[in-house]
């Protein structure tokens, strides 16, 4: 293959991976003041589309992604801070919808558990691999002895 055309192919390819430059948000959408434009994007990338949900609405082109960008745009346009959005928007949506879930007790338990699970099953499985070692073998009684001794007599 003649070098420019393995250039060109190298280039389109790397175009066609690249996952920056397809962002959702349509001109329609993007408010004319740029500082709240600016906190729109910031916000949006916060958030899951409840559809594709391994993508931010800032990315997503469902249908409810654009209609959680509108709406952030709209708490905007209206005066809400961040918060007051991101609260709104956990409030009609649930805690699901963050991209970066906030901190709670119910969190913590989630995250915790598993761990908590390791650290008593490996307790368990240390503390029965100790017991293991530490048991005296019993020495047979005569009886034993005899009828162990007529058993391998017979046997060998």
């Amino acid at each position: 293959m003649k070098r420019p055309v393995w250039i060109a192919c190298c280039a389109l390819l790397l175009l066609m991976l690249q996952q920056g430059g397809a962002l959702a948000v349509q001109p329609g959408e993007a408010l004319a003041d740029p500082k709240l434009e600016v906190r729109a994007r910031a916000l949006s990338t916060e958030l899951r589309c409840m559809v594709c949900q391994n993508q931010s609405i800032d990315i997503s082109d469902a249908d409810l992604a654009r209609d959680l960008r509108v709406l952030v745009r709209e708490r905007l346009t209206a005066g809400d801070s961040d918060s007051e959005i991101l609260d709104y928007i956990v409030s009609r949506y649930g805690e699901f919808v963050l991209l970066k879930p906030q901190m709670s007790l119910r969190n913590a338990l989630l995250w915790g558990t598993p761990l908590l699970l390791l650290l008593v099953g490996g307790l368990v499985v240390f503390k029965a691999g100790r017991s293991g070692k530490r048991g005296e073998t019993k020495q047979l009684d005569a009886q034993e002895s005899a009828t162990l001794e007529d058993i391998l007599r017979r046997d060998g």
